[in-house]
């Protein structure tokens, strides 16, 4: 099994654009796959023995266990995808940059994509996730041109917002989301957002009302700025991408591990374990 990470590249950051793979070690493999269709890489699934990701350009992609594409949306224009989890009915989501929305594809790839929420339901997506009883969890951040809000929505099984769940957290400012094995809901945060002086931490909040549960933040030796995807690994532990590192966490203790992969110029956007 690999750690795999996409970076980003162009107006994103001066990552390295590519779906890259680094070993138990942290040691860099290289890049995972060299097809072309990857470009500027963003979220990432897997299903079995398939990795899905988010290409910027403007397809999804399917990726089996030797880096190959075989399974892909072709070119959609205008998709702009960002953040992609699978959720309880198999299917594919995908975040909408440009849209400020959410997509779903069949796992086929095939056919075109449904929205599942309606277009600008937040200011910016910053991450999403399906909770336990299937209740799904968006991250609303702050874009790039200082658009936006700070909080968490959850939408009940009819796509509707739960009100009854509500996050108040002055100190937040999400750029991705996961559900732990608690089904709390974590993310990652950069508050404010980019600023110099931001403070960057991991976010836990209670499943049934949202109430903050607790603070994870790295030891002094981790610089952990611009934290970004969040995934936990086989063995719990929670891995969470940032500039020029991934820094592990044990989440049972809520103890920094520090970085298990170091590399200059890593522009990371999310972060999975495959193979």
């Amino acid at each position: 099994m690999v750690l795999l990470v996409t970076s980003a590249s162009g107006a994103n950051g001066s990552g390295y654009g590519k779906l890259l793979a680094f070993d138990g070690d942290g040691e860099l493999l290289g890049p995972f796959s060299e097809d072309a269709r990857i470009v500027d890489p963003r979220g990432v699934g897997v299903d079995g023995t398939l990795l899905y990701l988010n290409s910027g350009s403007n397809r999804v992609l399917a990726i089996n266990s030797k880096g190959q594409v075989v399974r892909e949306t072709g070119e959609i224009p205008g998709l702009n995808p960002g953040g992609g989890n699978f959720g309880p009915d198999g299917r594919y989501y995908v975040g909408l940059r440009a849209a400020r929305a959410i997509m779903a594809f069949a796992p086929t790839l095939e056919g075109t994509g449904e929205t599942v929420l309606p277009p600008a339901v937040v200011p910016f997506p910053r991450g999403f996730a399906f909770g336990q009883d299937g209740t799904f969890f968006l991250a609303s951040g702050i874009g790039p041109g200082g658009e936006g809000d700070n909080t968490i929505l959850a939408f009940g099984p009819e796509r509707k917002i739960n009100d009854s769940w509500k996050v108040e957290d002055s100190e937040l400012s999400p750029l991705d989301l996961t559900i732990a094995p608690t089904g709390n809901v974590v993310v990652s945060s950069e508050h404010p957002f980019g600023s110099p002086d931001a403070v960057s931490t991991i976010r836990e909040y209670d499943r049934t009302d949202g109430h903050l549960v607790r603070v994870l933040a790295p030891d002094r030796g981790t610089q952990f700025r611009r934290p970004r995807g969040l995934r936990f690994g086989p063995d719990r532990k929670l891995f969470c991408v940032a500039q020029d590192e991934v820094v592990a966490f044990d989440f049972a203790t809520g103890e920094s591990l520090g970085p298990v992969v170091r590399l200059p110029g890593l522009n990371g956007q999310a972060v999975i374990f495959f193979g």
